[in-house]
């Protein structure tokens, strides 16, 4: 049986409620950088889609409070955790991950400012972690109205994006590979806004298309069927990506209510999946604007 090491917890501890006190939502993690907490639906395949309304812990990014009160109850519940994650995506910064590795054998720093000089942005000061493995994340804000998904090296090779039901590991994190720190001179900065011009290549590019009568009937029912297939973690992303396309195909305002339903069903509040498609709908409008 693994060692428990407490004076890890304690500090992972201490960090997460340090960082809850800035706004930030934390959930405990192992050494491995994965949540600490198992899911209490793990052996009931046939259990619906959950995101913690059953009332226990284990559903990821769904358990991050900035409650000190429940984070330290988090805790207790994972006595193996050495690290935190910040929830990507939530009020009041809406966090943006720009994760830079190291690991893919490609320069991510030059090829982020490559995209910088060709799409004429800024990276502007803000807080930057520095990973184990030599790499960074470098931490932005993004407007409440927009949903920022998930990826991995499509910006560009070696540069990971955290949104919205993503996590960061947060500073301070102990991994079985060292320890995460923040960047001299950072610590004390606030998560500066995303430039616009970044922000539009991180969220789903728009595409030039002609409806024809066919596409609410064929494509729309695929792009319903591609959100009720969404599981724990990728729902609002898949949300929004098809609304988007729905949007840019013509089919956007036919397809709402189609596409609510689908997300009801896998577990989305109607709150939320209608805001979700109404974040689509501002963005590509803006841009075939």
């Amino acid at each position: 049986m693994a060692t428990i090491d407490r004076q890890a917890t304690t500090l992972a501890l201490a960090h997460a409620l340090s960082a809850a006190e800035r706004g930030l939502a934390v959930i405990p993690l192992s050494r491995t950088k994965l949540p600490a907490l198992r899911s209490p639906h793990r052996d009931d395949p046939t259990a619906p889609p959950c995101h913690g309304e059953c009332g226990r812990f284990g559903h990821g990014v769904y358990d991050a409070s900035t409650d000190p009160e429940r984070i330290r109850e988090l805790f207790a519940a994972a006595p193996r955790a050495t690290g935190y994650g910040i929830a990507c995506g939530l009020e009041p910064h809406h966090l943006i991950g720009i994760d830079l590795d190291t690991k893919s054998g490609t320069d991510s720093s030059a090829a982020l400012r490559e995209l910088a000089l060709r799409h004429l942005f800024t990276i502007p000061e803000t807080v930057v972690v520095l990973t184990p493995s030599g790499g960074r994340h470098l931490w932005l804000s993004g407007p409440p109205d927009i949903v920022v998904p998930n990826s991995a090296g499509r910006l560009a090779p070696g540069i990971d994006i955290r949104g919205a039901g993503g996590y960061l590991v947060g500073p301070g994190s102990r991994s079985a590979h060292g320890i995460y720190s923040t960047a001299p001179g950072t610590s004390h900065l606030a998560p500066a806004p995303c430039p616009r011009a970044l922000l539009r290549l991180l969220t789903p590019p728009p595409r030039t298309h002609h409806p024809t009568p066919s596409s609410a009937g064929g494509h729309g029912q695929g792009l319903v069927q591609f959100v009720a297939a969404a599981h724990e973690g990728q729902r609002n992303t898949r949300l929004f990506w098809a609304a988007c396309r729905a949007y840019e195909n013509g089919i956007g305002d036919e397809l709402v209510e189609p596409l609510v339903s689908a997300a009801l069903q896998v577990g989305l509040s109607e709150r939320e999946a209608r805001s979700t498609v109404g974040s689509a709908q501002r963005l590509v409008g803006g841009r075939q604007g």
